[in-house]
């Protein structure tokens, strides 16, 4: 089979959009998340994906697939180290919903926080793509800037990086843009644990939209319920689909892991991971869209973080029916 055939056959997750002109180069199929079996994938060449479908040896042994993409910024779904060894390229989309992410922090910010938001201090607890947004946007402000990143503050160095100690003991707003690792010195698996709510001075706004392991559910309640916490802004989940039914009827802002979700961001994450499968197989490099795609804004205005995005209808939709985690999340409106 010639690389640049048109035989090479993409299985692609069925709620990954703008993906079409793919077809141009390759075979391309659309199957739903439960239909990525063993059965499926043994005679494809190559898998595109979101975070829920397990790419691993039981999916993706004794099949011809040589490369997962997945349209997303996380891999935890993935056993790189497998497909490393199975000689599989893997590619995802670091950064390509970093603005959509941003943008619902601040709106979930600007509907909560009464009053100006240069009064308030705020603590960016991972500054990677999503946290160097956050982080420029809040200083635009006039936010004072708690800058959390070990890994990061060792790299670089500079006196500008703080501890989660001094973001506890400082800050009012506490917002994690951190991924999920379970072991090592910078290990963030319940990085927001007993201990981190129990120092908390200023009874901070927390808002997860990391990975929901990354906060510690029963902490994180006892902070709410003493009071040690001002109030809650999950996006992220332990467990999900099986999300906390007490989480969600006390946070403030309550979502199905969607703050990633705009329409921009979802363009990004598709070409990012076809321009990756073209160069795998040496094809012909496909643009899915017509125009170039906008930058992230240098700055914003209150005005702006204000209407950027309104948490209200996400969080009544998902207390009306928290069964629905899954389907309000894979037929989101794109913002």
């Amino acid at each position: 089979m010639a690389d640049n055939s048109l035989t090479l056959r993409v299985l692609v997750e069925a709620n990954i959009p703008y993906i079409d002109r793919l077809a141009a180069v390759a075979h391309l199929e659309r199957l739903a998340p439960e239909a990525f079996t063993p059965e499926a994938v043994r005679d494809a060449d190559a898998i595109v994906v979101r975070t829920r479908t397990r790419c691993n040896a039981a999916l993706l042994q004794g099949s011809r697939v040589k490369f997962v993409g997945t349209a997303t910024i996380g891999t935890d779904h993935i056993d790189l180290d497998w497909c490393r060894s199975a000689g599989i390229t893997v590619a995802n989309a670091p950064g390509c919903n970093a603005r959509a992410v941003a943008e619902y922090v601040f709106g979930s910010i600007a509907h909560l926080m009464p009053g100006p938001l240069s009064r308030y201090t705020i603590a960016v607890v991972g500054v990677g793509h999503v946290g160097s947004i956050v982080e420029r946007w809040a200083k635009s402000l006039g936010m004072t800037v708690i800058a959390v990143d070990p890994p990061r503050q060792r790299a670089e160095g500079g006196s500008h990086w703080c501890s989660l100690a001094n973001a506890a003991a400082q800050a009012d707003i506490i917002t994690f843009h951190t991924p999920l690792t379970r072991c090592g010195q910078d290990a963030t698996y319940h990085l927001a644990g007993t201990e981190f709510f129990a120092s908390l001075q200023r009874k901070p706004l927390i808002i997860n939209a990391a990975r929901g392991p990354v906060a510690d559910t029963a902490a994180w309640l006892e902070a709410l319920h003493t009071g040690r916490c001002r109030a809650a802004v999950v996006d992220c989940w332990e467990g999900e689909p099986a999300i906390n039914r007490e989480l969600l009827a006390v946070a403030a802002v309550a979502t199905p892991h969607i703050a990633g979700y705009s329409r921009l961001g979802k363009m990004r994450a598709s070409q990012m991971v076809v321009d990756a499968l073209t160069a795998r197989f040496g094809l012909q490099p496909v643009a899915l869209f017509d125009d170039p795609l906008p930058p992230t804004p240098p700055y914003i205005t209150e005005a702006d973080a204000f209407a950027a995005y309104d948490p209200g209808p996400d969080t009544a939709a998902l207390r009306a029916a928290p069964d629905s985690f899954e389907a309000l999340r894979n037929h989101y409106h794109l913002r």
